[in-house]
C-alpha cells in the first residue's frame, strides 16, 4: 500500500492557497470502500437471482445451450412422446381462438370451431406417456407485479427503475466527492473518485459481461449504465482538472506546471475522457457510428496509459479494467467462428437471409450473434471491418443450419442486400444465392434464466424484423412439446408489419408451424398498418392464421391467451394448480414494447394470480 501514501505526498508537496485546505480523510480508503459498497449491491442482485439460476441449470441440457456455436450431427428424430391435453371448457377455447360465428375483427382468416374441436379430440385420444416439464421459477416481477409495473414506467428513454438505480449510483459518487471535502477547495478528491470508477465503466462496456452473467442481464441491457457511468467519470475528471487549473492560475504557476510530465499526462487523460464522453452521445452513435467506434478504439487505450503515467497509484485500478477487458476479448475470440454463408435477398421484407449450414447448434431462442462480412467486393474496405448484431431466426439442430434475417436499416445492410440481389439475378439464377465468408461472434443475450417451455402459456408480439426471434421461440416450443418437454399448451403469435405483402415470404413458415402444432393450441395473427388492395381479402390462409388491417388490440389478445390457458389442464381436473404462468415476449420498436408493457401491467390481479403470473420479456430495437 506504499503507493497510496506516495500519491498523497506528491499532491501535498504542491503549494496551497490561503484558505484552501485538503481533506484529512484517507482518500484511497474512501474510494476503495465506495467500490466495495458497489460490489455489495452487485452481490445483492446476484443473490436474488440465484433461485432462477439453480432452477434453470438443474437440467443438464441447459449447461450446453447459449454458450458456443458448433455443428452437431443430426440424428433421426425420436418417436414423439404424446400425452393428452384436457380442455376444461372447449367452448371458451373456440370462442377465444376463433369460431365460425365470431371471427376476429377485420380478419381475413380464422379457425373454424369444428377444426378446433377435432384437434382437441385427436389430442385427447393420444397415447398416455410420461412427460418431462422443465422446472419453473417465477421472476420477481411475478411476486410483486404492482412494484414491477411502477419500476417499468417510462420516463424519456429510461424506465423509472433505471432512473432510480442511476440516482442511487450518482448519489454515492456525490457522497464520496463531498464527504469532509469541497469541490472548490479540494480538487484531489474528484480525481480519486474518477479513478475508482474506471473498472466500473469498463466492465459495463464488455460483451461477455461479468455483471450480466451474475444478474441475468445481457450487455445490451446494461449499456445505459455504461454510458452514464462514463459520463459521471468524465465529470469527476474535469472537476479534478479544472480545480487544479484554477488553483495554479491564481498562484501564477500554471505554465510552470505544464512543464511537468505527470501534469501533461493528466491533461491527456482528461482530453481522452472528454472525447469518449462527447462522441458517445446519442447524436454521434446514430449519425456517425463509425466515428463513435473509432474514438473508442483510439482514445480508450491512450486514456489508460495516460492515467498510469499521470499518477502511478492509479495502476491497480487500470489493471483491473484491463483484466475485465482482456477476459472479454479472450471469451469473444473463443466464441468467434469464421465460416462460409449463403446470402439471399427477400425483397418483400426488405432484408437479406443469411444461411450458415456449418453451424447448427449452441444457441438459445432469442439470442443474437454479431456478424461481419469478410468480403471487400460489395462491402468495401470499411464495410468488411464492421460488425453488426442480428437475432438468430431459427431453432438449433436443423438441416439448414443457422439462419439470420438482416433488415435494411443503414448503409451496411443496404450493401449486403445489394450483394445478395446481384447474385440472385446473376448466372446462378433465382434461389442460387451467393456464398460469402463471414465471421460470427456469439451468441449473446436471450431470455436470461427464463425457460419459455416451463410456462403454461406464451404470447409473442413482434414488430417488423422482430419476427425472427418470435418464430424461433415458437418453433422451439412446438418441438419440445412434441417430445413432452414443454408445459406450454397455448401460444399466440402477433406480428405487426407495414404491408400485407410481408406475409408472403413467411407464409410457408407459418403454415409449417400450424401443421406441427398438433399438441399445442397455436394462433398466428398478422396485422398490416398500410392500406392494401381488395385482393387481400381473397387470400387463402391456413386455419389458425389471420391477416387483419390496423394495429393489434394487445389487451384483447392477451385476455384470449389467459382464458385459453385457464381452460387447459394436464391429465386431470385437479391439475389446474400446476399452472406456471404466461410468458409475454415482445421484440420490435420501442413504441410497441411500451404498448405491451402497459397491457401486461394492467392485467386483472385475480386473473394474474389464477394463471400463476404474467411475465414480460422485452427486446426493443434501438440504442
Amino acid at each position: 500500500m506504499s503507493h497510496l501514501h506516495e500519491k498523497d505526498e506528491v499532491f501535498a508537496a504542491a503549494p496551497v492557497l490561503p484558505g484552501v485546505h485538503r481533506s484529512t480523510v484517507d482518500q484511497d480508503q474512501l474510494v476503495f470502500h465506495l467500490d466495495i459498497f458497489l460490489l455489495a449491491v452487485l452481490a445483492f442482485f446476484t443473490v436474488i437471482t440465484l433461485p432462477r439460476v439453480f432452477t434453470r441449470f438443474s437440467r443438464a441440457s441447459e449447461w450446453t445451450q447459449g454458450l458456443f456455436l458448433y455443428y452437431a450431427k443430426l440424428e433421426a428424430p425420436p418417436r414423439p412422446r404424446r400425452r393428452p391435453t384436457q380442455i376444461r371448457n372447449a367452448a371458451t377455447v373456440a370462442a377465444r381462438f376463433g369460431s365460425d360465428d365470431a371471427p376476429m375483427p377485420d380478419a381475413h382468416a380464422h379457425i373454424p370451431r369444428r377444426q378446433i374441436e377435432g384437434k382437441r379430440r385427436s389430442i385427447a385420444a393420444s397415447l398416455r406417456t410420461s412427460f418431462f416439464f422443465p422446472p419453473h421459477m417465477p421472476a420477481l416481477s411475478t411476486t410483486a407485479p404492482t412494484f414491477a409495473r411502477i419500476l417499468r414506467y417510462p420516463i424519456t428513454d429510461l424506465t423509472l427503475g433505471q432512473i432510480v438505480l442511476l440516482t442511487i449510483y450518482f448519489s454515492l459518487l456525490v457522497y464520496a466527492s463531498l464527504y469532509k471535502s469541497s469541490l472548490f477547495t479540494d480538487p484531489l478528491r474528484a480525481g480519486f473518485v474518477a479513478m475508482s470508477q474506471i473498472p466500473v465503466v469498463v466492465v459495463l462496456a464488455t460483451k461477455v459481461n461479468v455483471i450480466g452473467i451474475l444478474t441475468e442481464y445481457g450487455y445490451h441491457k446494461l449499456n445505459y449504465l455504461h454510458r452514464y457511468a462514463g459520463a459521471f467519470l468524465a465529470i469527476a475528471a474535469n472537476i479534478h482538472t479544472l480545480g487544479y487549473v484554477y488553483q495554479w492560475t491564481l498562484e501564477g504557476v500554471f505554465y510552470e506546471k505544464l512543464q511537468t510530465n505527470h501534469v501533461v499526462w493528466g491533461f491527456t487523460a482528461t482530453a481522452c475522457c472528454d472525447v469518449l464522453a462527447i462522441l458517445s452521445t446519442a447524436f454521434w452513435r446514430e449519425k456517425a457510428y463509425n466515428l463513435f467506434l473509432t474514438s473508442h478504439l483510439i482514445a480508450f487505450p491512450i486514456f489508460l496509459v495516460a492515467c498510469c503515467l499521470h499518477q502511478p497509484g492509479m495502476t491497480p485500478y487500470v489493471l483491473a479494467a484491463v483484466g475485465f477487458y482482456g477476459f472479454d476479448i479472450l471469451m469473444r475470440l473463443v466464441r468467434t467462428r469464421i465460416v462460409t454463408a449463403t446470402i439471399h435477398p427477400v425483397p418483400e421484407l426488405g432484408l437479406t437471409r443469411v444461411e450458415v449450414p456449418s453451424l447448427n447448434a449452441g444457441w438459445r431462442t432469442g439470442q443474437h450473434i454479431r456478424l461481419r462480412i469478410l468480403s471487400i467486393y460489395g462491402m468495401g474496405w470499411w464495410g468488411s471491418t464492421e460488425i453488426h448484431p442480428f437475432t438468430i431466426a431459427n431453432v438449433e439442430k436443423t438441416p439448414e443450419g443457422m439462419v439470420l434475417m438482416c433488415k435494411k436499416v443503414g448503409d451496411w445492410t443496404e450493401k449486403l442486400f445489394e450483394m445478395a440481389k446481384v447474385a440472385e439475378y446473376g448466372e446462378g439464377g433465382a434461389g442460387a444465392g451467393r456464398e460469402v465468408t463471414v465471421m460470427l461472434e456469439g451468441p449473446y443475450g436471450g431470455p436470461g434464466h427464463s425457460v419459455f417451455a416451463s410456462y403454461s402459456g406464451a404470447m409473442f408480439v413482434a414488430g417488423g424484423s422482430g419476427i425472427t426471434a418470435a418464430v424461433s421461440a415458437v418453433q422451439e416450443l412446438i418441438r419440445k412439446d412434441i417430445d413432452g418437454l414443454s408445459r406450454v399448451k397455448v401460444i399466440e403469435l402477433v406480428w405487426v408489419v407495414q404491408t400485407h405483402a410481408s406475409l408472403t415470404p413467411l407464409l410457408p413458415v407459418f403454415t409449417s408451424l400450424l401443421e406441427q402444432s398438433t399438441m399445442t393450441t397455436l394462433r398466428i395473427d398478422v396485422y398490416y398498418t398500410r392500406a392494401a388492395p381488395s385482393e387481400v381479402g381473397k387470400m387463402e390462409l391456413p386455419a389458425g392464421l389471420s391477416l387483419s388491417a390496423g394495429r393489434p388490440k394487445i389487451a384483447k389478445l392477451l385476455e384470449a391467451v389467459l382464458d385459453c390457458t385457464l381452460s387447459i389442464t394436464f391429465g386431470s381436473k385437479t391439475s389446474r394448480g400446476c399452472l406456471a404462468g404466461i410468458a409475454v415476449a415482445v421484440c420490435g420498436p420501442p413504441g410497441l414494447g411500451e404498448d405491451v408493457r402497459q397491457v401486461v401491467g394492467s392485467v386483472d390481479p385475480r386473473r394474474r394470480n389464477a394463471v400463476r403470473g404474467v411475465e414480460l420479456h422485452e427486446e426493443a430495437f434501438g440504442w
